[in-house]
């Protein structure tokens, strides 16, 4: 028993316990669709709703909140920085984001015009309602900043 709960806690602190738990959990598209069927309500009661009459037909939400940067580096992932949560590789187009089950898209038509995004990886869980956009070297994440941006959830 003790050796299961050493294991978990190793687990935990490497990161790696949110892409088991992801991927033992329900479909992303079920999930998706269970949390977007609630009308102002996402996971971790994330940011600001607008109203499906100011959305495109694609458009399920469109909601404010912060959008980040990160890149490959161990110091801003764990040991496998070039595979993300959802086991696949880093690529441009890939985000993070601990409110939204994977393989959600997105669009940021402020930042990226009709550029989709697939919600691939997690997070630090301290980054409860945020976005992270994924750049190729860590001079462009920081480039890049954080800004306060309306997401498209397709």
């Amino acid at each position: 028993m003790s050796r299961q709960i050493i294991s978990a806690t190793l687990l935990l602190a490497l990161g790696t316990l949110s892409s088991v738990i992801v991927s033992n959990a329900a479909p992303a598209s079920e999930t998706a669709e269970t949390i977007l069927s609630e009308e102002a309500t996402l996971l971790n009661e994330s940011p600001i709703a607008i109203s499906q009459s100011e959305v495109g037909a694609d458009v399920q939400r469109v909601m404010t909140t912060t959008v980040t940067a990160y890149s490959s580096e161990v110091a801003q992932t764990d040991d496998t920085p070039y595979t993300t949560a959802s086991g696949t590789r880093v690529r441009q187009g890939v985000v993070a984001a601990n409110w939204l089950p994977i393989g959600t898209k997105v669009r940021i038509p402020d930042l990226f015009g009709d550029q989709v995004f697939v919600v691939e990886d997690r997070m630090h869980s301290r980054h409860a309602n945020r976005l992270d956009v994924w750049f190729p070297t860590r001079a462009e994440a920081v480039q890049f900043g954080a800004h306060k941006a309306q997401i498209e959830i397709l």
